[in-house]
Formats: C-alpha cells, sequence, structure tokens
C-alpha cells in the first residue's frame, strides 16, 4: 500500500513538473537586425606616419557623408570627400580647384569631358531620370573613360537594383582587360603595361583609390541612391534600380595651366569663374563645349590631350566591349 502512495505521489509531482515548463512563456523575439542608422557606415583612420598622435586612430564618418569621408591626419577629424577642391559628387556637385561649389546637370545617357589636358583626359558617363515637373534630368555620374599616355581606363558602377554593402559593384578595365582586385582592404593592384597605375582597396568592397605616379589620384566610391534620399529630392528611384553611381575625389600632380574640362577649368591659371554666385544652386552650363560622343572619346570642343601613342589616339577599346560596358548599365 505504501509502494502504492509513493508510486501515485510521484506522478504528481511529474505532471505538477511538466505543468509549470509547459506554462513558462517562451522568450520573446529577439531583433537581431542592423541599426539603419549603421548600415554602410564606414570606419577610416588616419595612414600618414608622420602624425603619431592621430597614426591608425578610427574615426567614424560623418552622418552627412555615412561611405565617403578619410581623415585629416593634421586635425585628426573625419571629413566629407564631397566637400574638398576636386570633388564630384551625388546630382553632380563640383568643388573646383579655386574651392567653389557648383553644379553641372548635363543629360542623362551622355558622355562630357570633365578633365582635359595633354597628359590626361577623363570623360565622365552621365545617368539619370526625367522629372516631369523640370526642365532637366536628374543626374548621376556612372562611370569614367580614363586616357593616359597610351592607355585607356575604365572606372564604372554596376547596375543594382537592391543596394547591398557587402556585394562589390565596381568595374575596372584597362586597355580593354578586366582589373580583378581580392575584396580585402588594402589590396592593390599594379599593371604590368603601365606599371605608373596603381589601384588599391581603400575599403573591402565598392571603394577604390587609382594613381598613376606623377599625374593624379583619384578616390572612387559606389554608392547608391537611398530611399530616403529619392524622397527628400523627388528622384523617383523605383525597386528595380538604386542608380549606383560613383562618388569622387580628384587630385592632380602636374597639370598644364592650359587645362580645360568641366572640373579641369578651374584649375587653369586664367580661370574666371562662370557660375552666377550667391544662388542656392549655382549651376554651370556648357553642355555642347563638354559633350563627347562616347567615354573614351577626346572629340569635346576643348580637348588638350596628346598622349603618347603613335598617332595620338593610343589603344582603342573595340566596339564589343564598349557595347558590354554599356550593358552593365
Amino acid at each position: 500500500m505504501a509502494k502504492t502512495k509513493q508510486g501515485v505521489s510521484a506522478l504528481f509531482v511529474l505532471f505538477v513538473t511538466m505543468t509549470m515548463v509547459a506554462a513558462v512563456p517562451p522568450p520573446p523575439n529577439i531583433d537581431v537586425s542592423p541599426d539603419p542608422a549603421t548600415v554602410g557606415v564606414k570606419t577610416v583612420s588616419c595612414r600618414n606616419k608622420n602624425y603619431p598622435g592621430c597614426y591608425y586612430k578610427e574615426w567614424t564618418c560623418p552622418s552627412t557623408c555615412p561611405r565617403t569621408c578619410e581623415v585629416n591626419c593634421v586635425t585628426c577629424r573625419p571629413v566629407c570627400n564631397c566637400d574638398k577642391p576636386g570633388a564630384v559628387c551625388q546630382d553632380p556637385r563640383f568643388i573646383g580647384g579655386d574651392g567653389l561649389a557648383f553644379y553641372f546637370h548635363g543629360k542623362k545617357d551622355r558622355d562630357f569631358c570633365l578633365v582635359t589636358d595633354p597628359a590626361v583626359h577623363i570623360n565622365a558617363h552621365f545617368i539619370g531620370k526625367r522629372n516631369e515637373n523640370m526642365t532637366r534630368d536628374f543626374t548621376w555620374v556612372q562611370a569614367l573613360g580614363i586616357r593616359f599616355d597610351n592607355h585607356q581606363l575604365y572606372v564604372g558602377a554596376k547596375k543594382t537594383a537592391i543596394w547591398n554593402d557587402a556585394i562589390d559593384r565596381i568595374e575596372l578595365r584597362l586597355d580593354g582587360a578586366h582589373i580583378s582586385i581580392p575584396a580585402s582592404k588594402g589590396a592593390s593592384w599594379q599593371s604590368p603595361s603601365a606599371p605608373s597605375l596603381t589601384i588599391s582597396r581603400s575599403h573591402i568592397v565598392n571603394d577604390v583609390v587609382i594613381e598613376v605616379a606623377g599625374n593624379f589620384k583619384i578616390k572612387a566610391v559606389v554608392v547608391p541612391i537611398t530611399k530616403k534620399e529619392s524622397i527628400v529630392h523627388q528622384y523617383g528611384i523605383t525597386n528595380d534600380d538604386c542608380f549606383a553611381h560613383l562618388d569622387l575625389s580628384f587630385k592632380f600632380y602636374s597639370l598644364s595651366g592650359d587645362v580645360n574640362g568641366v572640373l579641369g577649368q578651374t584649375y587653369a591659371h586664367n580661370y574666371v569663374s562662370r557660375i552666377k554666385m550667391g544662388v542656392k544652386m549655382p549651376v554651370l552650363g556648357g553642355n555642347k563645349e563638354f559633350a563627347a560622343s562616347d567615354i573614351f572619346s577626346t572629340d569635346c570642343e576643348v580637348a588638350r590631350f596628346v598622349g603618347t601613342g603613335d598617332d595620338g589616339e593610343g589603344i582603342k577599346f573595340d566596339n564589343d566591349i564598349l557595347r558590354d560596358l554599356q550593358a552593365i548599365r
């Protein structure tokens, strides 16, 4: 009888225990998704050993330029690349060599000369959207066609529907051949056919520095049009295309006094700004004088390029390669 009571008691205790366990509510769902405010935000550091107090100290890019900044080692503070002389960013906003900001909208699906000088010629391919309430296109720089010596370098942003910061959307080609650089911060590539050219990654993806020794240095970052930007500026961006484009910073080492182009003219010795100062959005005209027939052509009205090719034209991309590059868009 005692054994029977003990068995019943044990069963009762087991039943109560299982009931209590079942009654314990499951843990709440924890949202582990990243904070939208930090997605795509980049950290940068000073790489100049001459500033030991700042060397390799990391900073987060300001909210106004979460993907495109660098550290000023002198002040040891991050600065937006798009606010420095030589910048070409957004719906193209230029900061000239004289430090003045202006806009040049060009036209979508057209090519325009940004810089032209005997030793370098840089065209930009514009993409964009038409706003029915405006008389112009919204435009962005999708690619660069760079001529130096007898070489042609292509730097472009691939067409992208939904943006992902972890996916590389930059396209690089030298004289038609694809350039592959490991997806690692600091990884670099040097051309055997153009030893003065070095391309390195300043971030794991979508961010490169292109330098031709003694000629120029370009920082190119692929960025999308965000939903917030589209709403604020009424761009009308849809889910089939985020209009990935280039934010650019230019530095030149040996321009002549006769340099020209949308940006190049602001470095000329006799340059007098044509933009109307004091207005909210100073716009520079000149679609006709800066227009080029394709991304590598040196046929704009203000062309100055000579290069080092036997015929002055250098190596040409063939039509198939140019079609492939256009198909990237």
